[in-house]
């Protein structure tokens, strides 16, 4: 790792604590740029947190002071300000998302897609790491939010028989794939997508987390989306009844999968298969 102070951007977050926990194990000298302090105190991680609303120019611009590279685990449509806080030379590692390529118009997809242009046309190097659905994080909601589903219901009615391809990716790769890239020198800025390591279906995906959860996979009922999203916002005010927004619904139905060539040459990371990272899931 080259020397320097890091300055990780959402640190109490789920990837910006993973890689501030990173960064500990290793004795690298970091600070977390944080909006609330006790939100921070109470992951227990060493690091004196620097207060900075990321609106807040002057607040961001003095939380980044002296950083010879910057860590953004907050959502890109924040990297024009982060752009124009960072010292002069700073090398940025940014998170983006795989909404980047999603067909259906949202505000977080366009947030990403504003933010991954305005590094590709700022002055600093760096990479923005686009990932896929990132599971197995502390306190992440994907599988889980899904195993209480699968609980419930006799079965599982998808869009298009649930054959959408998916490639979700381990919290640990995504926090090795920030540290690989804060280890290496980037001449000009990238972007660059991180992901599992192969697309499965949807179908096949739920039935691999039942398992884990050791649960049994209800059978696959193949529903229009139009009913489906029509029918979210009632499922969301039943009790027990995790919240599925109409917008999920919708974007079950488009494929998500990625070469991860690139990412492999580049950071020289490779995932981990599903299976080995439902089973650390579901035992933590």
């Amino acid at each position: 790792m080259p020397e320097g102070l890091i300055a990780v951007i959402g640190a109490s977050g789920r990837s910006g604590a993973a890689l501030c926990r990173a960064l500990a194990q290793r004795g690298l000298r970091y600070r977390p740029v944080v909006r609330d302090r006790a939100r921070w105190a109470a992951l227990g991680l060493p690091g004196e947190p620097r207060l900075a609303a990321l609106e807040d120019a002057p607040a961001l611009a003095a939380a980044l002071d002296g950083a010879a590279r910057i860590a953004s685990c907050a959502h890109a449509r924040w990297t024009p300000a982060i752009l124009a806080a960072a010292p002069e030379g700073a090398t940025l590692v940014l998170m983006g998302s795989t909404r980047r390529f999603s067909r259906w118009p949202d505000a977080h997809g366009d947030g990403v897609r504003l933010g991954e242009a305005a590094l590709l046309a700022g002055r600093h190097p760096g990479v923005m790491l686009h990932p896929t659905m990132i599971y197995g994080a502390q306190g992440e909601n994907n599988v889980q939010r899904l195993a209480a589903l699968l609980k419930r219901l006799p079965v599982a009615p998808l869009p298009g028989g649930g054959r959408a391809l998916v490639q979700p990716i381990h919290q640990d790769d995504v926090t090795a794939s920030l540290m690989a890239a804060l280890d290496r020198d980037w001449p000009t800025p990238r972007a660059l997508v991180i992901a599992g390591p192969a697309p499965m279906a949807y179908r096949d995906f739920l039935a691999a987390v039942a398992e884990a959860a050791g649960l049994r996979a209800p059978p696959i009922l193949p529903v229009p989306m139009a009913p489906l999203r029509l029918l979210a916002p009632i499922a969301a005010r039943l009790p027990g009844l995790p919240k599925i927004g109409a917008d999920e619904i919708r974007r079950l139905t488009e494929d998500k999968a990625f070469d991860i060539g690139p990412m492999t040459e580049e950071l020289d990371v490779q995932p981990r298969p599903l299976r080995e990272g439902l089973a650390a899931t579901f035992t933590q």
